[in-house]
């Protein structure tokens, strides 16, 4: 046997087990199942603080399906219900919707229900909101409307929030967000606001990522505030750790 036979036999015998391993190789799965875990020193949501100024626990579990449809659960301390006179301490958000793209356009709608056990308050806070999101390149615009009242706010079904963010790249697990958002409540239009908040991260890998953002609102002073007459919607940096495995 020739050793150019021999290098010829070695080739083929390559590219066989090249095109075996290829074959082999693992398909998409057909859903992921996620896990989060977290911490913040303010929870804030849409601008204003949730709880009282104060750092906050957080974790969710999130299931998505390859063709696009999605479950999930997400929970946190919270202190505004008990500011607001009732005895809730953790909000729990339910969630589900669908994603796709059409050609470079995203889009994301679904259902959120957010839940305070043990609320107690005279209007119910739990609410309801259906919402719909588009992304185009780093651009993100969403629309979010309530199918119940908002938050405890009496006679407020039909209130809405539209923000718009951008998340940009920067490299090396490096990001920052811009975001601007518009709250209107329903028939109590004193508490309708604009926040808005600049967001770096940094993933580090293996699940783990700290973020700082830098939150401030429009609200108004003497309506969103806490038992000691602190504004919730005061400027503020917040930093954040979350693991997901």
């Amino acid at each position: 046997m020739t050793l150019k036979f021999e290098k010829t036999l070695i080739l083929v015998a390559l590219t066989v087990s090249s095109a075996a391993f290829a074959q082999t190789k693992a398909p998409e799965p057909d859903y992921t199942l996620a896990f989060n875990v977290g911490a913040v020193t303010d929870y804030r949501y849409r601008g204003i603080s949730q709880s009282r100024l104060k750092p906050a626990a957080q974790g969710g579990i999130d299931f998505s399906h390859k063709s696009g449809f999605y479950i999930g659960t997400w929970g946190s301390t919270i202190k505004w219900i008990k500011d607001a006179g009732g005895d809730a301490d953790v909000e729990i958000d339910l969630y589900g919707g669908y994603k796709g793209t059409v050609g470079d356009f995203g889009y994301d709608a679904g259902v959120l229900r957010y839940f305070y056990p043990g609320s107690s308050l005279s209007v119910n806070p739990d609410t309801t909101e259906l919402y719909v999101a588009g992304t185009w390149g780093p651009a993100t615009l969403k629309y979010s409307h309530s199918t119940t009242n908002l938050f405890g706010f009496a006679d407020s079904k039909g209130s809405g929030y539209l923000d718009a963010s951008a998340t940009f790249d920067l490299g090396n697990g490096f990001s920052v967000v811009p975001h601007v958002g518009r709250t209107w409540v329903k028939h109590n239009g004193a508490f309708s606001y604009t926040d808005y908040s600049v967001t770096g991260a940094k993933d580090f890998g293996n699940g783990l990522s700290v973020s700082l953002a830098l939150i401030a609102t429009d609200a108004d002073k003497s309506l969103y505030v806490t038992p000691a007459g602190k504004f919730t919607g005061k400027t503020m940096l917040v930093a954040g750790v979350k693991y997901t495995f």
